[in-house]
């Protein structure tokens, strides 16, 4: 539910000081005591007719120009809190409000989710935290624009560093991407909360040795339509021209050879893992194992900056950051839909966005992507 307020501010201590008046002497001009008079400069008090026209007179300004209402008046909105946000301790946080069915949610922006190489735009602030660690979940919001609250959103959780490239189709029909870099675990899970439209994927059953759909039937509770957006080339993301020559996971316990990781539950954490344990390397035997990063092009920024010899990543990634890569396996990054937002505007427009040869060629420019089956859907599970 929506709150209103609107003030009535002045400009009565620029005026009065412009004037060379103290309080007691302007006050006096007014018919009033000079606490009264310091209480309208505060605006703690709103001046009668009588008191506002003497005011004006007394400082040669129009009334409009001492005493006005904001241009718009302050609203703000309830909202819930994404699964696993909090904004306990940051008042006047900056975040993303977008609705996935019929809930308004709320992403605080903060960290890596704050940037990407610029800052993000944000709908409003968090004017009233929640102790989320007590399980409350409301927050209330302060929108800068009104009208953005109701604005069509499509809520896309996952890893790509494609994303960015669906957000000029979208904003041609009307549509502000709200786009969260997470796992691929964490994406599915946040799916089955309510708190997207769509999932980002690329995990592998290691039973069936197929990608997606175990895990989609694993974590979400309800139907949803796999839609492929490409293929893509997973392996060692090195600096450019691969000094210490790394060319597999074998070679990441050469002495001195630093790894940044990623975050567990994630496709490039599952890859390495996999592989390090078919080559029998237990991960305490690499330097930086534990030291983990969010995202592809975290990673490949972390290998980029020095501060690591090596990441697993995706091409692009490597490519964005001009670095070398070093190809380990292809997989399929595939969009979890789940069915009841499958006849939704926001969905239709990506679905077909991903049918056009425009947006394929974009993709494909980035490097490291196949992407032939981009936009075919899958058998709904």
């Amino acid at each position: 539910m929506a709150r209103h307020s609107s003030i009535l501010q002045n400009n009565l201590k620029r005026a009065r000081t412009r004037a060379g008046l103290t309080q007691s002497v302007l006050a006096a001009k007014a018919g009033i005591s000079r606490q009264a008079y310091s209480s309208l400069e505060a605006g703690v008090t709103t001046p009668s007719t009588d008191v506002a026209i003497q005011l004006a007179r007394t400082l040669k300004e129009r009334v409009e120009s001492l005493f006005y209402f904001p241009e718009e008046s302050f609203t703000t909105v309830e909202a819930e809190l994404v699964f696993g946000a909090t904004s306990t301790s940051f008042p006047n946080q900056r975040a993303r409000l977008f609705r996935v069915g019929e809930k308004l949610l709320a992403r605080p922006l903060a960290g890596s989710e704050n940037t990407r190489h610029c800052v993000v735009a944000a709908e409003g602030l968090i004017v009233v935290p929640t102790d989320s660690s007590e399980g409350e979940r409301g927050v209330t919001v302060l929108p800068f624009d009104a009208d953005e609250v109701e604005a069509p959103t499509l809520s896309m959780l996952g890893c790509d560093p494609a994303v960015g490239l669906l957000e000029r189709g979208l904003q041609a029909k009307g549509i502000s991407l709200v786009s969260g870099e997470e796992s691929s675990h964490q994406a599915l899970i946040g799916l089955a909360n309510g708190e997207a439209h769509v999932a980002g994927c690329h995990l592998l059953d290691h039973i069936t040795g197929v990608y997606n759909s175990p895990w989609v039937a694993r974590l979400v509770p309800f139907p949803c339509t796999l839609v492929t957006f490409a293929s893509w080339q997973q392996g060692l993301i090195v600096p450019y021209g691969n000094p210490k020559h790394l060319h597999s996971v074998a070679d990441l316990i050469q002495p001195g050879t630093t790894l940044i990781n990623r975050q567990v539950g994630s496709g490039s954490r599952d890859l390495l893992d996999r592989l390090l344990a078919k080559a029998k390397i237990p991960g305490k035997n690499i330097l930086g194992y534990k030291k983990e990063e969010y995202g592809h092009l975290g990673v490949a920024a972390a290998v980029a900056a020095g501060s690591a010899d090596v990441g697993v990543g995706v091409k692009a990634a490597a490519v964005a950051m001009g670095l070398d890569f070093m190809p380990i396996e292809e997989e399929r990054y595939d969009l979890v839909i789940p069915n009841h937002f499958l006849d939704e505007p926001p969905i239709q427009v990506l679905l077909d966005l991903l049918r056009q040869s425009v947006l394929h060629r974009r993709v494909e420019s980035l490097g490291g992507y196949d992407i032939s089956e981009m936009g075919i859907q899958q058998t709904s599970i």
